[in-house]
């Protein structure tokens, strides 16, 4: 199956500028081709996955990836699917963003073979260039007429666009330029929202180079679930690919609570497993739905990739214990990643504690006689372990690593005691 074969199979492939020239094209000869980020936060999350896990398919088939972070355009601000102007940032937090992000794609592409990736910043060659070059060299090419046909810049003539986010698609499109000029870039990946600066891109490279100058384009289809709800978000927020945002504990959980519904889609989509795993995890998700084995080889695929194998086992050891009530096997570092979101009460006193006073203090049990209650009954575990004596009094035995203490009332209800 050919590298164009494989990614219609995935049904990754959404637009193509010519489908013909990039099929003979990437028969005959090795490319190198681009996709870029602005950076608009000092991490990526899930949503911009795809675009590069795309680009990396081809490199694995022999093409050279051109990793663009774009500190010139994150200054600016793409209309694209915004309907009004986006809040400018400042050049120290573009500079510091695009730090960071360039250390999350380096976990992706290999920089080190003989294709290895290059990672440019378009800052490079449009921070420097002064108004009047801008407007000869390049605004020049580009009609008004032109661009008011973008989807991009027409979705947004009703409610307003300033100058500034107008003439965004055209230092895109020279981005392309650069690229192709300086780099021999045959090819933009993006988005199916980068559809009209992808081809603004191409003809400049049209109208600027010699005469049968050739380049292309390809999209990407936006990621949807299959009950309307958006991709990559949650009730705590973006999945984002900085372990101090969302941690590799949170990022697996995410993969593996994936609906039965997306899971074949997403695993064509993100992962680089065969077609014939895929597909016969495809017939488990038919035949024996309650293992989840598509979900769990998702997590594992998705967690590797991004966070490294020692933090995928962390967070499967975390699950594992959080599933078993084993909680006491974990570390503290792997506790701040388990229960960073449940209710945690910082306890500043004694070193020894009554367990109820220790509940009504930390705010577990309403009352005193409700915190008996749940005590005598079997309803609090302390570590892991079930406590039934009210006169039980908690010790510095009882702190993991001397730092937390995790208490659970009821079957799924933890709290997080700090020291």
């Amino acid at each position: 199956m050919s590298l164009l074969e494989d990614l219609q199979w995935r049904g990754i492939v959404y637009q193509q500028t010519d489908e013909e020239g990039i099929k003979n094209t990437l028969n005959d000869q090795k490319i190198s081709l681009y996709c870029g980020v602005d950076p608009t936060a000092d991490s990526m999350h899930i949503g911009h996955l795809l675009p590069f896990l795309t680009l990396r398919r081809f490199q694995n088939e022999g093409h050279r990836p051109i990793v663009l972070v774009g500190g010139a355009t994150g200054l600016i601000g793409d209309p694209s699917g915004k309907s009004e102007e986006r809040k400018l940032q400042t050049l120290e937090m573009v500079q510091h963003n695009v730090s960071c992000i360039k250390n999350q794609l380096e976990n992706i592409f290999d920089f080190e073979s003989e294709n290895g990736a290059i990672m440019v910043n378009n800052y490079d060659w449009a921070g420097s260039m002064d108004i009047v070059t801008f407007l000869r060299d390049f605004g020049k090419h580009v009609g008004v007429n032109y661009m008011l046909a973008k989807d991009t810049i027409s979705s947004r003539l009703e409610t307003g666009i300033s100058f500034t986010e107008f003439t965004y698609t055209i230092l895109q499109a020279m981005d392309f330029y650069h690229l192709y000029k300086n780099h021999d870039c045959k090819m933009q990946i993006g988005g199916s929202d980068q559809w009209g600066n992808i081809t603004t891109g191409l003809e400049l490279i049209r109208k600027m180079m010699p005469e049968g100058a050739k380049a292309y384009g390809l999209t990407i289809p936006l990621v949807t679930k299959a009950d309307g709800t958006k991709f990559g978000k949650t009730e705590s927020g973006a999945i984002w690919l900085d372990p101090e945002k969302t941690t590799p504990y949170e990022f697996y959980q995410f993969w593996i609570n994936t609906a039965d519904a997306d899971v074949i889609k997403y695993l064509k989509f993100f992962t680089f497993l065969t077609r014939e795993t895929i597909e016969e995890l495809e017939e488990a998700v038919a035949a024996e739905p309650h293992l989840r084995k598509a979900q769990k080889a998702l997590a594992e695929e998705m967690t590797r990739l991004i966070h490294g194998e020692e933090s995928l086992q962390q967070a499967i050891k975390i699950s594992a214990a959080l599933f078993s009530g084993d909680v006491k096997s974990l570390s503290a570092a792997e506790i701040k990643q388990g229960f960073k979101d449940v209710p945690s009460y910082e306890h500043n006193g004694e070193a020894e504690i009554n367990v109820i006073d220790l509940l009504i203090e930390a705010k577990i049990s309403p009352s005193k006689r409700q915190a008996r209650e749940d005590v005598t009954n079997g309803a609090v575990s302390i570590n892991g372990e079930r406590v039934t004596d009210t006169a039980y009094t908690l010790s510095d035995d009882d702190r993991i690593e001397g730092q937390f203490t995790i208490i659970r009332r009821g079957k799924k209800k933890y709290f997080l005691i700090k020291y």
